[in-house]
């Protein structure tokens, strides 16, 4: 966590030397990014900037303390026992906001859900889970965007991607990454049986172009047209986009506008997203011994909640929650078990790392 704080800071205050280079603050484009990443990292960063000030103010004030001086040594002994407490309250404030990880303060972040097995059920589901998400967007203040979708002729989703913006968007959205199942009657089940199928969701945060050097030599563009659920025909203009990262193999690809730019910059963003991903995940593995007891790790492939129709019931499998409001939690009241996840975290994090 130190090595990532100081990192923060280092970036942090990087960016205030941008923000005041006469050549980026020329370049509006630069400029803007530099400022939403800066002030995207801004309250971590003056935290520990505080927090190691702090630091530096209590060995002085020890030193003080050791005084032959009688007086000076009482007077030092007085003040180190306040500044002591500040350290550890202002330790505890660290903890909350690094909590979910190094990307928890980001304020964009890209969403994917893709039906998994239990054919049109499986894409019913996924737009269940879209609803869901975005009513609870609605409730917490966020911008939702539709970036793409995939859908079927039922109504149902193979995948959507979301692009969400707000305080806490990342911090809050990053515990919905993973496979998630249902077990309920399906509307065309006659004979009232409980069918299980699944989808996965993968949060990524969005990045700051500054921060992926994303360049055309970098990847492949092909353009084709777009066509509709069934392979049903609904543009005759070559719009679509497919984007290949050389280096990575990693694909995306948008058809849901007409215009074939307006695709191209929906797919870079995502892109970008991956591509960022893809950089932080290899980081870190080196620090997957720190986070070991931590339920935020995002795998895909790890089926963190259970959607019981029947019963009325959600289970988060990660932490053992159970809660009997599954319409509630449909309706977009994600809070109670978001809270739980996180407060799991941030036991787990304070149980791992010392204030010293």
């Amino acid at each position: 966590m130190r090595e990532m704080l100081e990192e923060k800071l280092a970036r942090f205050e990087e960016l205030e030397r941008q923000m005041s280079d006469p050549v980026i603050s020329g370049d509006s484009a630069r400029m803007a990014a530099a400022a939403r990443e800066h002030g995207a990292i801004a309250k971590l960063a003056t935290k520990y900037r505080r927090f190691r000030d702090l630091i530096e103010e209590i060995v002085e004030v020890q030193e003080m303390s050791e005084s032959d001086d009688p007086e000076e040594a009482e007077m030092a002994e007085a003040e180190l026992e306040a500044l002591r407490a500040s350290r550890e309250q202002l330790w505890n404030e660290l903890l909350d906001v690094t909590v979910g990880g190094e990307d928890a303060n980001r304020t964009r972040c890209v969403m994917e859900i893709r039906a998994g097995t239990g054919g049109e059920e499986a894409a019913l589901f996924a737009r269940d889970l879209y609803e869901m998400y975005r009513k609870h967007a609605d409730g917490r203040g966020w911008k939702v965007e539709l970036l793409g979708t995939n859908p079927t002729e039922l109504g149902g989703f193979k995948e959507i991607s979301l692009a969400f913006s707000g305080e806490g968007v990342y911090r809050e959205l990053q515990y919905e990454s993973g496979g998630h199942r249902v077990q309920r009657v399906p509307e065309t089940e006659a004979k009232g049986r409980i069918h299980t199928s699944a989808a996965t969701v993968a949060v990524l945060p969005e990045p700051e172009d500054v921060e992926i050097d994303l360049k055309p030599e970098d990847y492949r563009k092909d353009i084709f047209s777009a066509s509709g659920p069934g392979g049903q025909h609904v543009n005759k203009t070559a719009s679509a986009v497919r984007l290949t990262h050389f280096e990575t193999g990693i694909t995306v690809s948008m058809q849901d506008e007409k215009s074939q730019h307006k695709n191209l910059a929906k797919a870079l963003r995502i892109l970008r997203s991956r591509l960022y991903e893809h950089h932080e995940s290899q980081k870190e593995q080196a620090r997957a011994q720190e986070r070991k007891t931590l339920v935020g790790s995002g795998d895909r492939s790890q089926r963190i909640r259970t959607y019981n129709f029947p019963e009325n019931r959600v289970t988060d499998h990660r932490i053992g929650l159970t809660l009997y409001k599954l319409d509630q939690i449909l309706a977009g009241d994600l809070q109670p078990i978001t809270d739980a996840l996180i407060d799991h975290d941030r036991n787990a994090l304070r149980a791992v790392m010392s204030v010293d």
